[in-house]
C-alpha cells in the first residue's frame, strides 16, 4: 500500500506529464493518425461503392430528365392542358429521382427500410396535422385531371371572377380585368358552383329612346353598330331586343359575349358608339319625367 505522500506526489508527476507540451503534441498527433487511418480504411474498403452509387444517381438523374421532357413533348403533342403536362412531367421526374436514390443507397450497402418506415410515420403524422393543406392538394389532382377549367378561361367561383392564369396543386391563381390577383385555395372550388365561360364574358347594356321613335328602326341600327364596333365574340352573335316598355321609355338590351381582358374597355366603347348613332339619327334618349295634373276644387 503507498502512503497518503507516496500517492499525492504520483498524482502530481501525472498531471505534470500530461502538461508537457510534448505529450500534448504527440496526443493530437496520435488522435489526428486515428483519424486518418480511419478515413483511409473508409475509402479503401467503401471507395468503389461510393464511385459506383455516384455514377448511378448522377446517369439515372440526366435520364430522369430526359424521361420528363419526353412525357412533357409527348402530351404537347397530344394537345394536353398546360398545367397537367408540367404536371406529369414534374411527377415523373420526382418519382424515378427516388428510385434512383433508393438503388444509389442499397449500392453502399444502406438498408432503405428504416427509411421507409420512418417516411410513412411521418407523412401519417403530416396528414393529421395538415388536412386542411391536403384538402387543397387532392382537390387541386381532381382540377388538373377532371379539367373543368384550363390556364385562360373566364370562371365564377366563391363569388370572385376572373381569367385563369395558373393552376397549382395547392391553389388556383385568377386575374380579373383591373389585373388584381385572386388566389383562392383548391378545396373551395371543387363541389362548389362554378361558372366557366371560357375566354368571354356577357356584357349587357341598356338604352331607352322616346315612345314616339320607331323601336325596330332603332333595334337594326344597334346591330349594325356592334357589327362595325367589332367587340363581340366571332363564336356568339349579338343578340339585341326591347327589353321592356319602361314608365317613359322603351328599353332596348344589347347582350353580347366579349373578351373578358377588355371587358369595361368594350363597355365604354359600345355606350359611346350607341350615343353617336342614336344622336346621328335624331333619335330621342328620353329622361324620366312625371305629369301632374292640379284639380282645384270649386266652392260650393
Amino acid at each position: 500500500m503507498y502512503s497518503e505522500a507516496e500517492s499525492e506526489t504520483a498524482s502530481k508527476a501525472l498531471n505534470a506529464q500530461s502538461l508537457d507540451p510534448a505529450n500534448l503534441l504527440k496526443n493530437e498527433i496520435d488522435q489526428v493518425s486515428q483519424l486518418y487511418k480511419l478515413i483511409i480504411d473508409f475509402f479503401s474498403n467503401y471507395s468503389f461503392q461510393l464511385v459506383g452509387a455516384l455514377i448511378i444517381f448522377i446517369l439515372g438523374y440526366i435520364v430522369a430528365g430526359k424521361i420528363s421532357n419526353f412525357v412533357l413533348r409527348l402530351c404537347q403533342r397530344h394537345k394536353l392542358d398546360v398545367t397537367l403536362s408540367q404536371f406529369l412531367s414534374n411527377t415523373t421526374k420526382m418519382l424515378l429521382v427516388v428510385m434512383i436514390s433508393i438503388v444509389s443507397l442499397s449500392k453502399l450497402g444502406i438498408s432503405v427500410t428504416p427509411f421507409i418506415a420512418a417516411i410513412g410515420a411521418i407523412s401519417l403524422g403530416a396528414g393529421l396535422a395538415l388536412q386542411g393543406l391536403l384538402a387543397n392538394y387532392a382537390a387541386g389532382f381532381n382540377i388538373i385531371l377532371i379539367r373543368p377549367f384550363v390556364v385562360g378561361d373566364t370562371i365564377t367561383v366563391q363569388g370572385k371572377t376572373g381569367i385563369v392564369t395558373e393552376v397549382l396543386l395547392a391553389y388556383t391563381i385568377m386575374h380579373d380585368e383591373d389585373n388584381v390577383k385572386i388566389t383562392i385555395p383548391n378545396k373551395h372550388i371543387v363541389g362548389e358552383v362554378l361558372s366557366n365561360s371560357n375566354e368571354d364574358s356577357l356584357l349587357e347594356l341598356t338604352v331607352g329612346i322616346a315612345y314616339k321613335e320607331d323601336p325596330i328602326k332603332t333595334i337594326t341600327l344597334l346591330e349594325k353598330v356592334m357589327n362595325e364596333l367589332g367587340i363581340a365574340s366571332k363564336q356568339r352573335a349579338p343578340q339585341i331586343g326591347i327589353e321592356e316598355f319602361g314608365d317613359s321609355s322603351i328599353n332596348i338590351s344589347v347582350r353580347l359575349w366579349t373578351p373578358t381582358v377588355n371587358l369595361y374597355a368594350a363597355k365604354f366603347s359600345a355606350y359611346k358608339a350607341i350615343y353617336l348613332a342614336l344622336k346621328e339619327e335624331k333619335i330621342e334618349i328620353p329622361f324620366p319625367q312625371r305629369d301632374i295634373h292640379i284639380i282645384e276644387k270649386q266652392a260650393s
